[in-house]
């Protein structure tokens, strides 16, 4: 194919696809991130689409965005503002102006751009552009409804599914903008629609018609390329949060010898999860849809009484319902790992959009003095580190864990290297057979390591291992049901000081940036990528700053304190109303140097919004 004859080379590039619910916008943005992955370049994604299933064709409030920023290094979130829009309809284009950056690519749909396209998105004139004051964009128009309808007239498909490939038409104009190629394209939809031959056929001629029809006529005076990274040797592909949870319960119960059981029911965003464990039965895991979330984590806890390496997956509104049975898994003190993927609310709030509200009840909400292990992953490639370090700390400590991410990591992307398991610790689970040392016809289910209060695991159906626990208190010498205050009171200690014990198995918490900074910017969970970038803007501002990032919750690390005390202005930045800094400033009474800085919107942070606050703050005596 001939090509143009100017091709710019640039580092980064944020590309945004919207439409309709319909118009097979994250499809579209799903496969050129990927094939985007496969080419070398670093990816960050972020998926935007609402509730409805299907809201009503045209209107603003059913508008579905995928946005993915790629480049050759340094891309660490999915950005704030586009460098290109393809915008399927005047809805797409109306909300989504405000990300629109000086000299942005819109490349939009003329056939859904009639009087009738611009009165369902309520435009009062004929003038999209200029209504919306958009003169410092560069709009092309395409009809990308008719050309697909031309390209595909003789496939045997029914006009309305030719125009379901219109997604794919578009998409080829942005692989040809973009120098990406077309062979990834092919071999992904091909994959995605293997069962259905007559749809891979049109797709991939809807996609290189697209691309010659950019090609052919010089769409834009010049083409764009991102060179791939220089990444060190190994197997590389894009993966999501929901999916690198998945892989990282997966890579534990392997490595702990044990199999792997998923007790859980659907919810937004985090079903993914449930599916992905359900196509394992390769590597022997169990992963049952219940009947309600209550069943699901039941179900959960009695395959960890049974020996096995328990999950169930989850979010805001299914946490909740969990907690009783959460209690239970403390005062058991049984292995289980909790995924909570968080989202909007309170209710069923926003359940498509991302928050991290759910900290306080993470930490907090279970009657009685029930303490138990908190994480919080940091990008969608470290939820498979986060989940894996949960089901060690859940197995090796005998505890609940409480992994949190959120919307934007789980259903986001990032280009991951498959990690090599031979770098991976070994996990081992305190089973009497291995670590009791007394007289084993003594052995009671509450004896513990002296060192870590950690109960032995005697596994149910193990001759000479027969015992009874369950929600009522038990004697600590004994295991059998006991009232007594003084044994309440030392089994309420030990539990907690078992977890605070915790602190000694994982790392000091880690600075990046400027040691000698007087602010420290403070994070946890998937805001990582954004105030790792705010962190990087405001050096280059010639400002003098640190950044401290939190996997670790409860128990925090030992080092917490000692490193919050250095800095005059500890600016602790959540998408919530405070939860984690009202946590820290009630760890250490004695600082008064935190502040907040709270977003609630369902939205991610946006780097220059923090940038400019920050710096604010870091002025203000």
């Amino acid at each position: 194919m001939p090509t143009n004859s100017v091709v710019n080379d640039i580092k980064q590039v944020t590309i945004r696809f919207s439409g309709d619910s319909g118009d097979g916008m994250q499809l579209s943005g799903t496969l050129f991130s990927t094939l985007s992955a496969i080419f070398g370049n670093e990816i960050a994604t972020f998926p935007d689409f609402p509730a409805e299933i299907r809201a009503p064709q045209g209107s603003l409030h059913g508008v579905s965005g995928f946005q993915v920023r790629i480049g050759a290094k340094d891309v660490y979130n999915s950005g704030d503002k586009t460098d290109v829009l393809v915008a399927m309809n005047p809805a797409a284009l109306k909300v989504n102006a405000q990300y629109l950056k000086r000299g942005s690519i819109v490349l939009y749909d003329t056939d859904s751009f009639q009087k009738k396209d611009l009165d369902k998105a309520l435009f009062t004139t004929q003038d999209p552009f200029s209504e919306l004051e958009l003169e410092h964009v560069q709009p092309v128009g395409v009809a990308i409804t008719s050309l697909t309808k031309a390209s595909l007239e003789n496939s045997g498909l029914e006009n309305k599914d030719m125009l379901r490939s219109k997604n794919m038409f578009a998409l080829g104009i942005v692989c040809w903008l973009f120098n990406r190629p077309l062979e990834i394209a092919d071999m992904l939809l091909q994959q995605k629609f293997a069962k259905k031959p007559l749809l891979v056929q049109a797709n991939i001629k809807a996609l290189s018609d697209g691309y010659n029809y950019g090609n052919n006529i010089h769409l834009t005076a010049s083409t764009y390329r991102v060179e791939p990274i220089e990444a060190s040797k190994g197997f590389y592909t894009d993966v999501n949060g929901n999916t690198a949870t998945a892989y990282g319960l997966i890579a534990a119960a392997e490595k702990a010898g044990v199999q792997l059981f998923l007790g859980s029911y659907p919810i937004t965003p985090a079903t993914d999860i449930l599916h992905e464990l359900t196509k394992r039965k390769d590597f022997g895991v169990k992963a049952l849809q219940m009947e309600d979330e209550i069943a699901g984590i039941t179900s959960a806890i009695g395959a960890s009484f049974a020996g096995c390496l328990a999950a169930t997956s989850t979010s805001g509104p299914g946490l909740s319902l969990k907690s009783e049975a959460l209690g239970l898994a403390v005062m058991t003190e049984l292995p289980l790992v909790v995924i909570d993927v968080q989202r909007s609310g309170p209710s069923t709030g926003m359940p498509t959009k991302s928050e991290q509200t759910d900290l306080n009840q993470a930490l907090y909400g279970r009657n009685g003095e029930s303490p138990l292990v908190v994480l919080a992953a940091a990008s969608p490639s470290d939820c498979f580190e986060s989940a894996f370090e949960a089901s060690k700390i859940a197995l090796e400590h005998m505890t609940p864990v409480i992994l949190l991410t959120d919307g934007y990591i789980a259903n986001g992307s990032a280009a991951w290297k498959i990690p090599d398991m031979n770098d991976y610790p070994e996990i081992m689970p305190p089973y009497v057979e291995k670590c009791y040392r007394g007289d084993i016809d003594k052995w009671k289910p509450y004896m513990r390591d002296d060192e870590t209060l950690v109960r032995y695991w005697g596994v149910p159906g193990t001759a000479d291992y027969m015992h009874r626990v369950g929600g009522l208190e038990k004697d600590r010498h004994t295991g059998v049901i006991s009232s007594n205050p003084e044994n309440h009171q030392y089994m309420v200690n030990t539990r907690k000081k078992k977890i605070e014990k915790i602190a000694d198995f994982i790392p000091a918490q880690n600075i990046l940036g400027d040691k000698d900074a007087d602010t420290l910017i403070v994070g946890w969970g998937g805001t990582y990528g954004h105030l790792l970038e705010v962190m990087l803007c405001i050096q280059a501002n010639g400002r003098k700053v640190a950044y401290a990032h939190f996997r670790h919750i409860s128990p925090l690390p030992k080092n917490t304190h000692d490193l919050l005390k250095k800095y005059k202005k500890v600016i602790v930045a959540e998408q919530n109303d405070g939860q984690f800094a009202a946590y820290l400033s009630g760890k250490f009474h004695d600082l008064s140097n935190i502040y907040k800085f709270n977003r609630v919107e369902g939205q991610p942070f946006k780097v220059s919004e923090l940038v400019e606050e920050f710096t604010k703050m870091m002025e203000d005596k």
